[in-house]
């Protein structure tokens, strides 16, 4: 039961590009070391922030300044797509710091390139957590404490690495394979550790946003905020917490401006707080206000992606496993370089997006996956990573040459070394020993060694002929 006597409902949106690879051949490597498609990132982050981030922002902005306090949401935006403001759109990134202002925003932590480090790293998942740490602080002056992983991704050992490092909450998707007979719609904590809050995503309501909104085939069309509240107070009383996570291009992107998504954005904040129980919190003030029912076991990595729930969109097949081990086993060559353009590139290259497009996933996540991929086969995307990721292989060894190889090649000049000391030593030593031998036969006469044998083998014979008379007298 809530500390506050209140229902919390938290609506929470991921922001994120990714710098998008060019064509690059087998026959650019060791040439060509540029490997984006400038002109398609600039025009994509244009045409979005025109239909969805301008726009959706200045709608929330106004919603808080009228709803006097108790409108509140929750964004997370990447490294990445914090870079791509800067080059491309700075009006929005000055957007999303009025919103800050505002303090009815929270921003959460997250890894910085929106990369898979946590299935892979901890080491690397750690240090890009504490660098998007910094650039919220430097480009939004916000300090988070609540996180939310790549693409929700979770398990109880990445929670409680997150605890780890301080934050008080953490989003996933309320997946039914985990939950069984419980609800998403209440908090959970940690299993390893307890500190740790964990709000679970409502995916049938955030999906009837984000994916069904614009179906005229379904059922419910049109949507309004009258019906999505009636749907919300019906759940209430046996319900504690609502978690709305979407895609922030949910709005006027994926839906666009003429399916009415904006004014259902502009309705629903007052729709939900007359016609339901319910108060808009932000992840942190669910971690304080609300108790935790339980802890939620997960032993395995789950995802918001596709109908599993799991990490295959990303690491679902052979191609996307041989990408992802060719690229984190440069971590530590990479960690001792010092070079910024390498720095970049490793920041850029680890983006989820790239393994995402080598998903070989059909039926309806085929649809979702074809949707946002640039390439015409999963193989094509793959054949075109691994070139640019064998180029920067190449730039990496450039500037830290392989530790091991050196340390194998020293270790055998040792052993070179000693075995000719021993064979040194060992000539020596058949060399002093040839000498004394010759110097023997200068110094002693030639016919006294066979003299000395005649009279051994004389006395021999008279001894053995002793010992056989023996036995014979006894016989007798």
């Amino acid at each position: 039961m809530s500390v506050t006597g209140k229902k919390a409902i938290c609506f929470y949106f991921q922001v994120h590009q990714p710098f998008r690879l060019k064509r690059y051949r087998f026959f650019d490597l060791g040439h060509d070391h540029y490997y984006y498609d400038d002109f398609t990132n600039e025009s994509i982050m244009r045409k979005v922030a025109d239909n969805c981030y301008l726009p959706a922002n200045a709608i929330i902005l106004d919603q808080i300044q009228k709803n006097k306090g108790k409108f509140k949401v929750t964004f997370s935006l990447t490294g990445l797509v914090i870079k791509q403001f800067q080059l491309y759109a700075p009006e929005v990134l000055d957007s999303f710091r009025k919103l800050a202002e505002t303090g009815m925003v929270e921003f959460l932590a997250e890894t910085e390139s929106h990369s898979l480090a946590s299935i892979k790293t901890r080491s690397e998942f750690e240090h890009q957590i504490n660098a998007h740490r910094e650039m919220l602080r430097e480009h939004i002056g916000y300090e988070s404490t609540s996180f939310r992983n790549t693409e929700l991704i979770y398990s109880d050992q990445i929670g409680s690495w997150v605890a780890d490092m301080g934050f008080k909450s953490m989003l996933t998707e309320g997946a039914k394979h985990v939950l069984g007979w419980k609800s998403p719609n209440f908090l959970y904590c940690n299993s390893i550790n307890p500190r740790l809050k964990v709000l679970l995503r409502n995916f049938v309501l955030s999906d009837d946003i984000a994916f069904r909104f614009s179906n005229r085939a379904w059922a419910e069309w049109p949507l309004t905020t009258d019906k999505y509240a009636a749907w919300i107070a019906k759940i209430a009383p046996k319900s504690e917490l609502v978690n709305i996570f979407l895609d922030y291009e949910t709005f006027g992107e994926h839906n666009h401006k003429d399916t009415g998504i904006f004014e259902f954005l502009e309705h629903l904040p007052a729709t939900i707080l007359k016609k339901t129980p319910f108060k808009f919190m932000t992840p942190t003030e669910v971690a304080e206000n609300l108790q935790p029912v339980s802890a939620i076991s997960v032993p395995s990595p789950i995802s918001w992606a596709d109908e599993e729930r799991d990490i295959t969109a990303w690491h679902g097949n052979e191609l996307q496993v041989a990408a992802l081990e060719k690229l984190y086993n440069l971590t530590d060559k990479v960690n001792r370089c010092d070079d910024v353009q390498i720095k970049k590139d490793w920041e850029y290259l680890q983006a989820s997006d790239h393994f995402y497009y080598m998903a070989t996933k059909f039926f309806s996540d085929g649809a979702v996956h074809a949707y946002f991929n640039p390439y015409d086969t999963p193989y094509d995307a793959f054949m075109n990573y691994m070139n640019v990721i064998s180029d920067f292989e190449i730039r990496v060894n450039r500037f830290v040459p392989d530790r091991d190889s050196h340390a194998e090649i020293s270790k055998l000049n040792e052993l070179i070394k000693e075995k000719e000391s021993i064979i040194d030593e060992q000539k020596a030593q058949i060399d002093e020993l040839r000498r004394k031998s010759a110097s023997r036969r200068k110094t002693e006469p030639a016919t006294a060694p066979i003299q000395a044998v005649k009279t051994k083998t004389k006395t021999a014979g008279k001894k053995i002929t002793a010992k056989k008379s023996k036995p014979g007298k006894s016989s007798k």
